[in-house]
This record gives structure tokens, C-alpha cells and sequence, in this order.
């Protein structure tokens, strides 16, 4: 019954009906509790479910604290290399760059990363998240170089793995042409938006959120 009010939240969050998927995954929790116990990594899962409703409502404390929750039994449970802690390393990372606080992301990135690349290897697609994650931090801290070093190695990555017409590569041309927007290479900026645009395009369709930023970037530079 907890796996089926799991399955329904994750079903309204993805349409966009945030407090239907609460109420389904906090249902979910209580079962969870009641029947596995406080501990159980079930109910780490109910907690990290939570979490990311709470930050896509902009309910930062509340995700955090849910977040929390969740790592702290995924690493009692699991063990400090378990890929699950590090995707609630990621979630946390995430919740912190949205309130600003970058070095706290950075800080949880980077142990998603170390945990990727020790258990998955240097040329996972994850890892590639992970660097993707930690570039953008380093462009919102203003730090273009950094970022640009992070971009690249997950572009790197994503092209030997994913082919070079894969959305997340063009995803990954996206995030330089913004940093190179940001140090003034307009003309680097509007090569790495026509990269992804092609891609996107091509893969996504010209009707697209994706698409259509990408042009709405390409448009602006025309201006």
C-alpha cells in the first residue's frame, strides 16, 4: 500500500500538483514507520520523496530537514559508499545552492562525486551529473574557470558514453555557452548555444521548453 501511495505522489509531483503529492508520500511514510520501522531504508526513500516536493514548492528548510533524514539512515543502513547517499548528497546540494549558501553545495556535490567515481568509475554518467552540478555552483559563485572545467569534463564523459546527439550533452553545451556569456565571449557563447540547439532540435523537437530557451538565448545575442 506504501509503494502504491509512493507511486501516485510521484505521479501528481510530475503534474505539477505538489500538495496531492505531500499528502501521498507522507501517507506513505506513516506505513513505513508503522510497519518497517524508523530506520528502514524504505522509509529513507518516503523521506527523500518528501524532500524534493518541499524543494520544488521553495520549502528549503523543510526539504532540508527531509533530506537529512533520509542520509542519515541510508548512511546507518547502507554504508558512507552507497549510491544512494549519494543522491541524497545531491538532493541536499541542491537545496543548498538554491538558498544560496554554494559552499555547502559544493561541499555535498563533491561527496556525490567521490562516491560515484569510486563506485561506478571515472567515465559513469553520473559522475558526469556530479561535475555538472559542481560547475554550476562555481558559475554562480562567479568563479567561469572552475565551471568551465566541471562543464567539460562532463561533457567529456557524456560524449563517449551518450553519443554526441544525446539531449545531455546538449544540456552540457547549454551551461558553457552561459559561462561564456558571463566572461563576455559572445562568440563562444553563441557556438555552444547553436551546438545544443541542434541537438535539442533534432531530439527534443522545435515545440520544447529546452528548445525554446536555447533559441530565446540565441535570439537575444542577435539584438
Amino acid at each position: 500500500v506504501a509503494t502504491s501511495y509512493n507511486n501516485i505522489g510521484g505521479v501528481h509531483r510530475l503534474k505539477g500538483e505538489y500538495d496531492k503529492a505531500l499528502e501521498h508520500f507522507q501517507k506513505a511514510l506513516a506505513i513505513d514507520l508503522k510497519q518497517l520501522g524508523p530506520e528502514h531504508p524504505d522509509v529513507a526513500t518516503s523521506y527523500n520523496n518528501i524532500g524534493l516536493v518541499y524543494d520544488i514548492k521553495g520549502e528549503y528548510d523543510h526539504a532540508l530537514e527531509h533530506h537529512q533524514k533520509a542520509l542519515a539512515i541510508r548512511l546507518k543502513q547502507l554504508g558512507p559508499e552507497h549510491p544512494d547517499v549519494a543522491t541524497s548528497y545531491i538532493s541536499i546540494g541542491a537545496v543548498h545552492e538554491k538558498k544560496g549558501e554554494y559552499d555547502k553545495a559544493l561541499e555535498h556535490h563533491q561527496k556525490a562525486l567521490a562516491i560515484d567515481l569510486k563506485t561506478k568509475g571515472p567515465e559513469h554518467p553520473h559522475v558526469a551529473m556530479s561535475y555538472n552540478n559542481i560547475g554550476a555552483v562555481h558559475h554562480k559563485k562567479g568563479e567561469h574557470d572552475k565551471a568551465l572545467e566541471h562543464f567539460q569534463k562532463a561533457l567529456a564523459i557524456q560524449l563517449k558514453q551518450l553519443g554526441p546527439e544525446h539531449p545531455d550533452v546538449a544540456q552540457s553545451y547549454n551551461n558553457m555557452a552561459y559561462v561564456y556569456k558571463a566572461k563576455k565571449d559572445l562568440a563562444k557563447a553563441k557556438e555552444y548555444w547553436e551546438k545544443a540547439y541542434e541537438i535539442f532540435f533534432k531530439k527534443l523537437g522545435p515545440n520544447h521548453p529546452h528548445t525554446n530557451l536555447v533559441k530565446g538565448q540565441l535570439d537575444a545575442l542577435k539584438e
